[in-house]
């Protein structure tokens, strides 16, 4: 295992945990998986909350000790005592990376997708109601999202941007980002307002995966990575980036999200091996975090250079399969999956609560 982590530090990439549950953190799993496996970071998001809440006992008690409260805040009292025991963990390696690593994230309700005074604010209030250096706010990067998000930054609340798909999203987030970080410049305010921009890989092959002929079948994610990619380091060299980043800024890295392999004829770490970039992060399911540690390659480094990969994207475009209409409809379909597993994870907690039948 240690050998996997070096690798993959040498390379100047992070990988973290894509999901929490009260057994993770009650037998030790997650200590382990940083203390051995070099795990340096934890993300979550509704549908692993759901399956956590829905598939245990673990929150019967502190469910039914909640009276009368709606079923959302009881969840967000759940998820903060997750939430924040996962970010006392990483602490010690948030400190000791000068706040690179280590972070942990929460999401806002997917129901305020297309809200963005709403996401303001109860990003705001659980912000501070997390009172943690190393918690992320997960935000949405739909319309709604990004106007949020400049807001969001202003005020110093860490942001994880979810539910990105192209390019033009990418770039969308990450010049609400460098908004945000001018504006508390024009303030006087510090520009050390850490986010990340996370990048959904496997759900292009999925969603192609009846479109195209068998040699192009689990190659889109990866060829629009490899587009972001390029676009990430145009970001990161441009005069406005360099700027801020002179005045104290730390760059918006780049994180691959929807990184477990769907289809079972292609390799369960296909989303680990090929996605090996310098200033980035990788967040893996549980079960292909295991995989790569077990035998991940690890020895193909996304490239920097040519266009191999928009070669690639024009094949899939000549089939009517263009990134930028297909990635706009991802990120619909994304949020409309995370309020399908919103609601279901309130019904299931207004039942333990006696407030549903």
């Amino acid at each position: 295992m240690a050998d996997i982590a070096s690798a993959l530090l040498q390379a100047g990439q992070s990988f973290w945990l894509d999901n929490i549950t009260r057994a993770l953190l009650r037998d030790g799993g997650l200590a382990r998986y940083r203390d051995t496996a070099g795990v340096s970071g934890l993300t979550s998001n509704p549908t692993i909350f759901e399956h956590a809440i829905r598939n245990s006992s673990d929150y019967d008690a502190a469910i039914r000790a909640a009276g009368d409260k709606d079923p959302e805040a009881v969840f967000f009292d759940l998820a903060l005592e997750d939430l924040r025991a996962a970010a006392e963990l990483f602490a010690p390696l948030h400190a000791r990376t000068g706040g690179v690593d280590g972070w942990v994230s929460l999401e806002v309700s997917p129901l305020l997708a297309d809200d963005a005074a709403g996401t303001i604010a109860q990003a705001t209030v659980l912000h501070a109601r997390a009172a943690t250096p190393n918690l992320y706010i997960k935000v949405p990067g739909t319309r709604a999202g990004i106007e949020a998000i400049e807001t969001l930054i202003h005020r110093g609340v860490p942001i994880n941007v979810t539910l990105l798909f192209s390019t033009q999203q990418y770039r969308a987030a990450a010049e609400a980002w460098m908004r945000g970080l001018e504006r508390r410049e024009r303030d006087g305010l510090a520009l050390d307002v850490a986010s990340v921009a996370s990048v959904f890989i496997s759900r292009w092959d999925v969603k192609v995966a009846d479109k195209v002929p068998a040699e192009l079948r689990n190659r889109l994610g990866l060829a629009v990575a490899a587009q972001i990619y390029r676009a990430y380091l145009d970001v990161l060299g441009s005069a406005r980036m360099q700027r801020l980043m002179n005045r104290g800024a730390r760059p918006q890295r780049l994180l691959w999200a929807s990184t477990g392999t769907k289809d079972p004829r292609a390799s369960d770490t296909l989303y680990v091996d090929h996605l090996i970039a310098p200033l980035s992060v990788n967040t893996m399911p549980e079960k292909t975090l295991l995989a790569a540690l077990d035998h991940g390659t690890f020895d193909a480094p996304m490239a920097t250079t040519g266009d191999a990969h928009e070669r690639e994207l024009q094949r899939f475009a000549a089939l009517g399969l263009a990134v930028e209409p297909l990635g706009q409809t991802l990120q619909q379909e994304g949020a409309a999956a995370f309020v399908a597993s919103w609601n279901s994870l309130l019904q299931s907690i207004a039942q333990r609560m006696g407030k549903a039948s």
